[in-house]
């Protein structure tokens, strides 16, 4: 007959009526409930159980495999996509954050920039690499402050003294 499964569930009815009751994700609980209804005998083909799902019949099959294939946590496992790659790869931003921590340092952004693409041939906009070095390595340029060349030294000294800061 078409449509009869053959698959052993190995969990029992109440084991996963309690997996069911603490699934958060509604796809995790549809899943669940797959095996729910097909354990209780509540739908005894994949046709029924698709319609008592409102699923198509190729999605109740391809969720049965994959409990076959990996059991509840394959059945449960969430798909991540890749996603796209980093502009500035892991290598390259380790080689930066060690050139960061160098008392020479960097200047600017600008260089950085500069320096990714002639020491380790890695092209990065200025915007990537601020975001990379300020927001990720939570590092900055080295850039000297210019002092007034009329500061007197004792006076900052009395501050440093006087000020609540220290």
């Amino acid at each position: 007959m078409a449509g009869v499964y053959k698959l052993e569930i190995v969990e029992s009815a109440e084991e996963l009526k309690q997996m069911l009751v603490k699934q958060k994700a509604a796809q995790a609980r549809e899943r669940v409930q797959l095996l729910f209804l097909l354990k209780t005998g509540q739908a005894s083909t994949i046709q029924q159980a698709a319609q008592l799902l409102g699923r198509n019949r190729v999605t109740i099959q391809t969720w049965l495999r994959q409990y076959r294939d990996g059991g509840m946590e394959g059945l449960l496992e969430k798909k991540r996509s890749p996603g796209r790659p980093r502009a500035i790869p892991t290598w390259a931003e380790q080689a930066l954050e060690k050139k960061l921590e160098d008392p020479q340092g960097m200047n600017s952004y600008g260089e950085i920039c500069q320096w990714l693409l002639e020491k380790l041939g890695v092209e990065a906009k200025y915007k990537t690499v601020h975001k990379l070095v300020f927001y990720r390595l939570k590092a900055s340029p080295k850039v000297p402050r210019t002092q007034s060349a009329s500061q007197s030294k004792m006076r900052l000294e009395d501050f440093k003294k006087t000020s609540q800061l220290t």
